[in-house]
């Protein structure tokens, strides 16, 4: 147990990172593990798995507040799913990938400000659709722009004067049809846990 308390007290030491000032710009890269579904009017296809590789640029306005930018390759999709090749079904899964553009209003909290919780809209520009078991190109079914609304919040660990190591959970969640020729809703939901690095640049 002690050895637990000073393995925690140790974490928070490494995480007190000086607030930043009115004007300072952050870049970071990052990548992350993704789970995602589509959500419809009946309940939500099974989740499926994936990653994202996503980069970013941070303006501060004060201590507290930022506007963050990010262009993200994000995996996308839902699993267990059937399609037919005009005589069989074969259980498959659906893979949808995205070039998403999040905009979000960044809020840093903490003594140090280094804790920070992000929410704004997002615009996802569809790359590809394809599923598993026939590698189908399903791109025609899906609509070629994804809007939504995405949110998380992370921590920064530093590791020098000028760069950080971050970690966060976010979700986007679709607030627009991603399937063609349905009447009823069917929306992105994706959640991921990513890790990048920060570079501060004045």
């Amino acid at each position: 147990m002690k050895k637990l308390f000073i393995a925690v007290g140790v974490f928070f030491g490494l995480t007190t990172v000086n607030a930043q000032s009115k004007g300072a710009v952050e870049f970071g890269v990052n990548v992350g593990y993704n789970f995602s579904t589509i959500g419809t009017d009946d309940g939500d296809f099974d989740t499926g798995e994936g990653f994202n590789v996503g980069f970013a640029a941070d303006y501060f306005f004060n201590s507290s507040w930022s506007l963050k930018g990010k262009l993200i390759y994000d995996q996308k999709g839902y699993d267990n799913d059937y399609i037919t090749d005009g005589t069989n079904d074969y259980p498959t899964d659906i893979n949808i990938n995205y070039l998403t553009v999040p905009v979000m209003a960044n809020w840093h909290f903490g003594k140090k400000k280094n804790w920070y919780l992000n929410f704004g809209p997002y615009v996802g520009f569809l790359l590809s659709a394809k599923d598993t078991a026939l590698d189908t190109d399903l791109k025609y079914a899906f609509k070629s722009t994804d809007f939504g609304i995405s949110y998380g919040v992370g921590v920064k660990i530093p590791v020098s004067n000028q760069a950080k190591i971050s970690i966060e959970l976010e979700e986007a969640d679709g607030l627009s049809n991603v399937l063609k020729g349905t009447s009823y809703d069917t929306r992105n939901k994706r959640g991921s846990i990513n890790v990048g690095v920060n570079f501060l640049l004045k």
